[in-house]
């Protein structure tokens, strides 16, 4: 595996630049600022037979929520006839750590879920968690 295809969803400027400069060393990074446009990328990565590897999601944003577009993203995975194995890793990143978002975030079936403000050793912990062969 020589790069990953990372995508981050992330409405506030600052949270998704910060995010993107941890991440890019892993592979190529495409944003998303909602839901809807989360939804519509992952859409147009399966059509082109090329999915993400992982999804940095926001769960607050404006017209579509995170949890609402992670429901949706799994669903495409499903008809798409990709099994769990197959389906991109999804990390939930928001301010909320309370336990009601944390339960609805892996309820929606994400991977993990990171609290922010979150420093580049978490974020490289859950690449080392989540994508193992990559190191290999």
């Amino acid at each position: 595996m020589d790069k990953l295809k990372i995508l981050i969803v992330e409405d506030d400027f600052l949270s998704r630049s910060f995010l993107t400069k941890m991440v890019k060393e892993y592979g190529d990074v495409e944003i998303a600022i909602d839901g809807v446009e989360a939804v519509e990328a992952v859409k147009r990565a399966h059509e082109a037979k090329a999915p993400y590897t992982i999804i940095f999601l926001d769960i607050m944003m404006p017209r579509k929520d995170g949890q609402t577009a992670l429901r949706e993203i799994r669903e495409l995975e499903e008809k798409a006839g990709m099994s769990a194995l197959e389906n991109c890793k999804v990390v939930m990143t928001t301010a909320l750590g309370d336990a009601k978002n944390v339960m609805g975030a892996f309820g929606s079936q994400c991977d993990a879920y990171l609290t922010k403000p979150f420093s580049k050793k978490s974020i490289d912990d859950q690449f080392r968690k989540l994508i193992p062969d990559f190191f290999k």
